[in-house]
């Protein structure tokens, strides 16, 4: 018997699952070795105020992933460092999130997600997509709401984006101010 399917759909849940499971493997010590690639990297246009206000929580985008909404009121907060503060590396940085609860990866829960650190990173990833992991997109896909970063001296960005169980942003998007620092 022949299942029809749509490509697309297929491409993000095999995208989905190797996230999830890269996730899951990773032990908790690996937060800590993310490092930023440039000191001096531009920083990034502000998007932390973008709504998107149309219905596309309810429907599935071009590529078959329908986002989870996010609650009114939700937000996602880099709790420390303060914008512009000098720190030293490594770098302790806590998350905060108001109006969901933080689940791990995988844990299909309604108004939940887990944390991604944006990390010098210069345009926002594809919102309709699970987000991609790298040295300047870290997840946090136990459920972490704290890490140590170890950063090259300069000015460095740093962003929240909570994602679901699939890593996929919620819509409206829940990510925190974009923050400045200088690491000495």
């Amino acid at each position: 018997m022949r299942i029809p399917f749509q490509r697309s759909l297929l491409v993000a849940v095999i995208a989905s699952t190797t996230l999830l499971q890269a996730c899951s493997d990773n032990s908790e010590d690996a937060t800590k070795e993310a490092a930023a690639p440039a000191a001096n990297a531009p920083a990034a246009a502000d998007h932390s105020n973008h709504m998107n206000t149309d219905d596309s929580a309810e429907k599935p985008a071009a590529n078959g992933i329908t986002r989870s909404p996010a609650p009114e009121g939700a937000a996602a907060e880099i709790v420390s460092p303060a914008n512009g503060a000098t720190v030293s590396s490594p770098v302790k940085v806590v998350f905060g999130l108001e109006g969901m609860d933080v689940a791990p990866a995988g844990n299909e829960q309604e108004n939940s997600g887990h944390h991604h650190l944006l990390i010098d990173l210069e345009t926002l990833p594809d919102m309709s997509m699970p987000l991609p992991a790298s040295d300047q997109l870290v997840h946090f896909g136990k459920g972490q709401t704290e890490t140590e970063l170890e950063l090259e001296p300069g000015t460095h960005t740093l962003q929240l984006l909570l994602g679901d169980y699939r890593h996929v942003p919620h819509e409206p998007p829940v990510m925190s101010e974009k923050i400045t620092i200088t690491v000495e």
